[in-house]
């Protein structure tokens, strides 16, 4: 046993934030799987560096280039191969948890961002094209993504949830897929099949959170450094307990639904000066999900401690942020800065691969 057990026997599913090609020829993928993790998630960023920093994928982009394949199309068919094998490999947990975990995420082209209709054509054509029960589509929650994620819920196709960043947006993201849950069973339509994660993005918001603090500098907003992630991700628990529980949640339990689970995103610290397991240590608790990086399973494993600790203090949590306010700290301009950045890093990525791609393909023409 390892605390990747450890941590899943205590109601928190470990996940691997990386997917690579050679994790799927290597035999890694099933180590990781036999260690504890229960899931996968990538995104743009994970395969611009998958792609790019190896030759992996040398062989079968040359083979696609030598068919007529576009290079955007060459990327998409090699993220979805690798994603299919990931699937494989994750079935047999997703079998045993009764659908609980076993997931693969892969994210809409981060371009749609902001464009409803778009993501949601997209979202469908992954689906379709994959059309794998333990497959999570990945759609932002910006403001024009949420209207995405009711549609899909409606539809009955999985869903994650990426880049929260504020408790109110994580609010508008229960909404969505409640409502499409509540539209499904008003259709007479089955509920058991379809299921969620809420990607609340943690470190993130200490560090911008922190340079604030530092810019403010008095001895009142210093000692609140390192803190403001974690009394966050906190009380979007609270949140979630909220929303899952009474008359409405009751009505579509009863029908088969699935909760939508939360799970905490970016969790490698990003400050050398926290400890390196700071954001698994303090969000454990049932129905969570906590997607790690190798570095972090590794720390975690040496040093980590599994105990409940997501509900341990909310009185605190809630302290600390009104704290924030009181020292002029505004928690939502900071999710929309956050929101923005996050968008464009992952816009970055799929251009500077599909850039990486085309100069490849130059050099072999």
């Amino acid at each position: 046993m390892t605390r990747l057990h450890d941590l899943h026997a205590a109601g928190q599913s470990p996940w691997l934030d990386n997917l690579r090609r050679g994790y799927l020829r290597s035999g890694e993928l099933e180590a990781y799987v036999a260690r504890g993790i229960r899931g996968i998630t990538s995104n743009p960023s994970i395969f611009q560096k998958a792609i790019a920093d190896s030759d992996d994928y040398d062989e079968q982009f040359g083979s696609l280039l030598a068919t007529g394949t576009s290079v955007e199309d060459a990327y998409w068919k090699m993220v979805t191969d690798d994603i299919s094998e990931a699937l494989a490999v994750l079935g047999p947990v997703h079998a045993e948890s009764g659908g609980v975990d076993g997931y693969v995420s892969v994210e809409v082209d981060p371009g749609l961002a902001r464009d409803t209709d778009g993501t949601i054509a997209a979202a469908r054509a992954l689906h379709d094209r994959i059309d794998q029960p333990n497959l999570f589509v990945k759609i932002p929650a910006t403001e024009e993504g949420t209207p995405a994620i009711e549609t899909m819920i409606r539809e009955g196709r999985s869903i994650n949830v990426t880049l929260i960043f504020s408790l109110s947006r994580y609010e508008d993201v229960m909404e969505a897929y409640l409502s499409g849950l509540d539209a499904r069973l008003d259709a007479g339509q089955d509920l058991s099949a379809v299921t969620s994660v809420a990607s609340f993005f943690i470190s993130r918001v200490d560090t911008e959170v922190d340079n604030r603090l530092d810019a403010i500098g008095t001895d009142e907003a210093l000692a609140l450094r390192g803190r403001a992630a974690v009394a966050q991700g906190q009380l979007a628990y609270q949140r979630f307990l909220a929303t899952f529980s009474g008359p409405r949640w009751e009505r579509l339990a009863a029908a088969g639904a699935n909760v939508q689970r939360p799970l905490w995103a970016s969790t490698s610290t990003k400050n050398a000066a926290y400890p390196e397991t700071l954001y698994v240590d303090t969000l454990i608790g049932p129905d969570t999900v906590n997607t790690l990086p190798e570095a972090t399973i590794e720390a975690f494993e040496e040093q980590g401690t599994v105990a409940r600790t997501i509900d341990a203090d909310v009185p605190d949590a809630e302290a600390v942020l009104d704290g924030l306010a009181s020292v002029g700290v505004d928690m939502a301009d900071v999710a929309r800065v956050l929101e923005v950045e996050g968008v464009a890093a992952f816009e970055k990525s799929f251009d500077d691969l599909l850039e990486t791609l085309q100069t490849k393909a130059d050099h072999r023409g």
